[in-house]
């Protein structure tokens, strides 16, 4: 059993601050830090961490910042077999600003990641043919995202998407279809929906929502009130875990990546999204993206003193 991995990755550079800058602030750093990140490549890390065997597709530039790149995914043990280098492209790249309490703010250039498109998903489609589940993000061209994920579910496979950055003309119901489980946040939900939840019982009511337009499962992340989860007789909430967040990037990554990890391994929803939250929550407690997401040791001696 495999987990196929299809979108972005980027090299990551993160100010840590004491607060967030307002508009035309300058302010001192207190550190800053250079590391693999990327929606795609985030996902793809934490799964792997937990013990999943991943296969990752995506699109690197032709730059100085490739390479390194490259060697943050070997270091974790992610098969690169499916990682290209676009040769008129550039390596995405992320500035983030990070502040007290694990605020943060990002800028994204996409880069190469979004050069994706049908090629990808003809030279993946043995692993993506072979995977029990399949994580996709809006990172890169929906197009190519879908393509992978109808040849994932005709073999009998399992979608998730992150749907981040959430586009602001919102998502059809024929996406919402085209996938077996949607994730998104708060901010996520009220793009798609037209209003965004602001309660626990109103993240419920949108994942009851997001199921009526087509979700065959909507996940509703809601930061540190927890987690709404309306699927196929389930509709009820998952309370967040209780954790001292020093930063918060990549934090829905590594939820995301547990929740694919738990369900390959066969969970079922509601323990997956538990066992999700769990690695959402440790990968605050630590700095970076990729580098924060937990171990599978570390989420289950979590979850057996929760």
């Amino acid at each position: 059993m495999t987990i196929a991995v299809f979108g972005s990755i980027n090299m990551d550079v993160t100010a840590y601050m004491e607060r967030l800058p307002k508009p035309g602030e300058t302010l001192h750093g207190k550190d800053y830090k250079l590391g693999l990140g990327g929606k795609g490549a985030n996902q793809a890390v934490a799964a792997r961490k937990l013990g999943s065997d991943v296969r990752f597709i995506c699109r690197l530039g032709n730059d100085d910042f490739a390479k390194p790149a490259e060697r943050e995914l070997a270091s974790y043990g992610v098969d690169l077999s499916l990682v290209a280098r676009d040769a008129a492209g550039a390596t995405g790249i992320a500035i983030i600003n990070v502040g007290e309490g694990g605020e943060n703010f990002i800028s994204l250039v996409a880069g190469s990641n979004m050069n994706m498109d049908l090629t990808d998903v003809e030279r993946a489609q043995p692993a993506l043919a072979a995977a029990k589940v399949l994580l996709l993000q809006l990172e890169t061209p929906l197009a190519a995202s879908l393509a992978a994920a109808a040849i994932v579910r005709a073999h009998g496979g399992i979608v998730i998407l992150d749907p981040a950055p959430a586009p602001k003309e919102g998502l059809s119901g024929d996406v919402l279809r085209a996938v077996d489980v949607v994730t998104p946040n708060e901010t996520e939900a009220g793009l798609i929906l037209g209003w965004q939840p602001q309660s626990l019982d109103e993240g419920l009511q949108a994942a009851i929502e997001l199921r009526s337009r087509g979700a065959g499962t909507a996940v509703v992340k809601l930061g540190a009130r927890g987690v709404a989860v309306a699927a196929e007789g389930v509709a009820e909430i998952i309370p967040a875990f209780k954790v001292t967040a020093i930063d918060t990037v990549a934090a829905g990554d590594s939820f995301n990546g547990g929740l694919a990890h738990a369900l390959e391994q066969g969970m079922p929803i509601t323990a997956a999204l538990r066992f999700a939250a769990a690695c959402g929550a440790l990968s605050t407690t630590r700095r970076g993206a990729s580098a924060a997401a937990p171990e599978k040791a570390e989420v289950e001696a979590f979850l057996a003193s929760a």
